[in-house]
């Protein structure tokens, strides 16, 4: 358990890659495999289900500290941070002749936490005081975390990939490879597995009664500024190199046919083949051998639908005949992983979009469809196609390098698919509601919740309605004047949240919106951030929910 806890303050320490990189290098070359095990799960992004409730940590915690509700909460919204509360709350009565603490991860996960999970609270509270007693400060927190499953490493599982494939020498494409589905919390990590990680490459490397997906290969998004065709033929070149496609709005995926069976995978290494049992059964058509990426689309009357309608289905837990008619998905293909039981990753783009194409005619499927590419011979011609791009539901376009191998992940030296998004939908919102943050900014009211007026200034009667939340956009400096109007404008408190004088208009940008019988707006959006704050703007001239339904599809009107 030290020695992983001491990787995790190496790592949370700094923001450099390098270090971070030889960090991860020290700890892989020294950890026993069964605790590399595990480490790589969490590294690369793996959440196990909470082991113990955050409101009986809490409980568990005041009892060993004697401190008051009130207190601990003060301390809490202080901090911002649950297990790091605990962790500098709880007394330092270190049993230095225990041997617990010496413990590797794997009996501390294993033998120690997951046995918790379930246990009533009379027969939890004994165990875990024991538990923390046997530990320093930094490990409590890391044990925190990892009962409540929120341990978060900043590292990207690209650079956990490349530590891995420098300490045993080998490609750090085949250990991409291996990773996907490693985290899946329904198999547990295990020597055996991260030694697999790091083997030498065998003949069946990519046998065919795997169902694992190739590592996803991720585009950079154009720089915000690059709107006008002339800047990005600057950056990119001729049109002629490049592929132009839609970007879709849905789930990307990979079809996987192999050994007779069709599995479904989600770029989150997620299994979501029972979710979506219409492609499954479509990719029975399709020859063993057989990888397709592409994009999961609510597709209606030949139109892409509202991504809303998609997760919908989603966090259904059952598909009743009724969500499969009113959502039907198709998958739309737009590129060739494995043809024939052959790797096809290391053929250029446009060789790869050839051979997609002949496959989809020889195999049609109403399920399946191909991604077309748009027909323009320069940027000028492109950049409407982009700009009308919202009236077809998609998010604007794709571009892919006509020479270009099918890398993995979002590779920094590479640039060769890049996402030329438009721009978002803008709104200017009041701000009615604050929350402390979290973290850094645990003392800032930093999450607000936004309003729209219910009518147009004619109605002397008109009211704010709420319709999103945000917590993202703003300068650290724009941060704290903002914090000081909260305190100073606090109408009423409600726990950790604040009611304050509508006297802040923000311009919010969001990238969807949908109808949502949830909300009492009547209307959801995704991905709301803050653009800016109108100090220009007054309270009364903040927009309408009338303007924010205009902006709903046409065919959610």
């Amino acid at each position: 358990m030290k020695a992983f806890t001491d990787l995790y303050t190496a790592l949370d320490a700094t923001t450099s890659s390098n270090t971070k990189l030889a960090a991860m290098k020290d700890y892989f070359s020294h950890a026993p495999a069964e605790d590399a095990a595990w480490a790589v799960y969490f590294l690369a992004g793996g959440k196990p289900r909470q082991i113990v409730p955050g409101k009986w940590l809490r409980q568990i915690a005041r009892e060993a500290t004697g401190i008051s509700v009130w207190l601990f909460e003060e301390s809490y919204q202080a901090v911002g941070d649950l297990a790091e509360t605990i962790a500098l709350l709880l007394p330092e009565t270190l049993d230095t002749t225990s041997e617990t603490s010496k413990d590797g991860l794997r009996i501390w996960i294993e033998e120690y936490l997951l046995p918790l999970r379930g246990l009533p609270l009379e027969e939890l509270t004994p165990r875990l005081t024991a538990l923390w007693g046997q530990l320093d400060t930094r490990m409590r927190f890391v044990c925190i975390k990892l009962m409540t499953g929120s341990l978060r490493v900043g590292v990207s599982k690209l650079l956990v990939t490349r530590a891995l494939a420098q300490v045993n020498g080998i490609d750090s494409k085949h250990v991409a490879q291996r990773l996907v589905g490693y985290t899946d919390i329904a198999a547990r990590p295990t020597a055996t597995r991260y030694l697999a990680l790091l083997a030498e490459k065998s003949q069946t490397e990519h046998s065919i009664d795997s169902g694992h997906p190739y590592p996803f290969f991720l585009a950079h998004p154009l720089p915000a500024m690059l709107n006008e065709p002339a800047e990005v033929a600057a950056l990119l070149g001729p049109l002629d190199n490049w592929l132009a496609e839609w970007k879709w709005d849905g789930i990307r995926a990979q079809l996987v046919r192999r050994a007779g069976q069709t599995w479904l995978w989600s770029r989150g290494e997620e299994l979501i083949t029972d979710r979506f049992p219409e492609i499954a059964a479509m990719g029975e058509g399709l020859p063993d051998g057989t990888v397709l990426d592409g994009e999961i689309v609510v597709w209606q009357n030949e139109f892409v639908q509202p991504f809303a309608l998609l997760q919908q289905r989603i966090g259904r837990k059952t598909l009743t005949a009724k969500v499969l008619r009113d959502a039907p998905v198709i998958l739309l293909a737009y590129d060739l992983l494995e043809w024939g039981g052959r790797d096809q990753r290391a053929i250029i783009q446009s060789q790869r979009r050839a051979l997609l194409e002949q496959v989809l005619q020889r195999y049609p499927h109403p399920g399946l469809r191909l991604s077309p590419l748009l027909e323009a011979a320069t940027w000028e011609e492109l950049a409407p196609q982009r700009a009308g791009s919202r009236a077809l539901g998609v998010e604007g376009v794709m571009l892919k390098a006509q020479d270009a191998h099918y890398g993995v992940g979002r590779t920094k030296n590479a640039g060769i698919w890049w996402k030329w998004k438009i721009d978002p939908f803008t709104i200017d919102a009041v701000l009615i509601y604050a929350q402390r943050g979290h973290g850094r900014r645990a003392s800032l009211y930093s999450d607000y919740t936004f309003a729209v007026w219910d009518s147009p200034p004619e109605n002397p009667e008109r009211a704010l309605v709420p319709f999103a939340k945000a917590y993202s956009g703003l300068t650290d400096a724009e941060m704290h004047k903002v914090d000081a109007i909260i305190r100073k404008t606090t109408v009423e408190k409600f726990g950790p949240v604040r009611s304050v004088k509508p006297t802040l208009v923000f311009e919010l940008g969001f990238e969807g919106i949908a109808r949502s019988a949830r909300h009492k707006s009547g209307i959801a959006v995704r991905f709301p951030r803050m653009l800016r704050w109108r100090l220009d703007k007054p309270v009364e001239e903040a927009d309408t929910l009338q303007t924010l339904g205009a902006l709903l599809p046409q065919s959610l009107l």
